[in-house]
């Protein structure tokens, strides 16, 4: 068996090499027809689109995207074709809740929040629901918006538009979110709100962002994920409290859930016996644990790496740091 694997997911080259004849390794962006031509399996990453140009022609039968977003596999081509896909929903949930409790404590540090602040969570599902556990172990009052899942205890975003002030935004990118927060989304918000978006770069209508931050509507704005990566608007960037490549569901606890995930699959289509789990790297033993989050993570580190060097986006992603959710001696 041949597979073809990004190779800038992390922990999974002792498993695949036990599971493989061959596996090589390419750049996600730069995966290729030609490349993929004699595979039979595919891993990949969000930046390569999986679709019948660069699987019409090859013998790949598995796909996997070690992401929770799939919108850059053509799914409905997949299916048709007879070539079994999967991602790995809720693989780094727990990681983009670990972020934006890194943001909310900043904020509290900083006297930019309190515990009397209203958190608004649009999209309540794997993150969501985290968040929401976050949000209300902080001692906030918080209020979930998810129309899909219409819960009884769920506001309507028009709602959070009035009384939140903070909005963090964790739906998936489809028709129905795109742009879910445009230029009438800003107009109507009521309190300055802190704008969080670690869900997908289109959720958030970027340009509409800018002017709410210069007119005053949002007091601040905190983007993990950006329009148009890796080549993100400088002028936003230049204008965010926050500002990060892509990486709120990087801890490595999110990696290797998403490298067992798609272990489990891959074994499960080709029949293979499964390997024993992959698990995530401890952290240095000099490393100095308070019981604080940001002793694990302080999201501001990201941020000024990104305002420093906003045109290694990619290299940024590549090469994060260890990064873990818990605390392990």
């Amino acid at each position: 068996m041949k597979i073809v694997c990004d190779d800038k997911i992390p922990y999974i080259r002792e498993t695949l090499a036990l599971l493989a004849d061959e596996v090589v390794y390419l750049k996600g962006s730069a995966i290729r027809a030609e490349d993929v031509n004699d595979a039979d399996a595919l891993i990949v990453r969000t930046r390569t689109r999986c679709d019948e140009r660069l699987l019409g022609s090859s013998h790949v039968q598995f796909v996997a995207t070690a992401t929770i977003g799939y919108d850059h596999l053509d799914t409905e081509w997949l299916e048709q074709a007879g070539i079994e896909w999967t991602n790995c929903p809720g693989c780094n949930s727990g990681s983009v809740a670990q972020y934006v409790e890194s943001v909310l404590s900043l904020l509290l540090s900083f006297g930019e929040a309190s515990k009397d602040s209203t958190l608004g969570i649009v999209g309540c599902g794997h993150v969501g629901s985290k968040v929401r556990r976050v949000g209300e172990r902080l001692g906030m009052r918080v209020l979930v918006n998810d129309p899909p899942l219409g819960h009884a205890d769920f506001v309507t975003l028009e709602t959070i538009e009035r009384e939140a002030d903070i909005i963090t935004f964790h739906v998936p990118l489809d028709a129905t979110t795109h742009y879910l927060a445009d230029e009438s989304f800003f107009q109507r918000l009521q309190r300055r709100p802190v704008i969080i978006n670690s869900s997908r770069g289109g959720v958030v209508d970027e340009k509409a962002l800018m002017r709410a931050l210069d007119d005053g509507k949002v007091s601040k704005a905190v983007i993990d994920t950006w329009e148009n990566e890796p080549d993100i608007s400088r002028a936003l960037l230049n204008k965010v409290y926050i500002g990060t490549p892509h990486i709120a569901g990087y801890s490595a606890d999110g990696k290797v859930n998403a490298d067992n995930m798609v272990i489990e699959a891959l074994c499960r289509h080709f029949h293979l016996p499964l390997p024993a789990k992959i698990e995530a790297p401890r952290l240095p033993s000099d490393f100095v644990y308070t019981g604080s989050v940001l002793d694990l993570y302080n999201v501001m580190k990201d941020s000024e790496e990104l305002k420093k060097h906003p045109e290694q986006f990619e290299e940024l992603r590549g090469n994060y740091p260890l990064r873990r959710e818990k605390f392990e001696q």
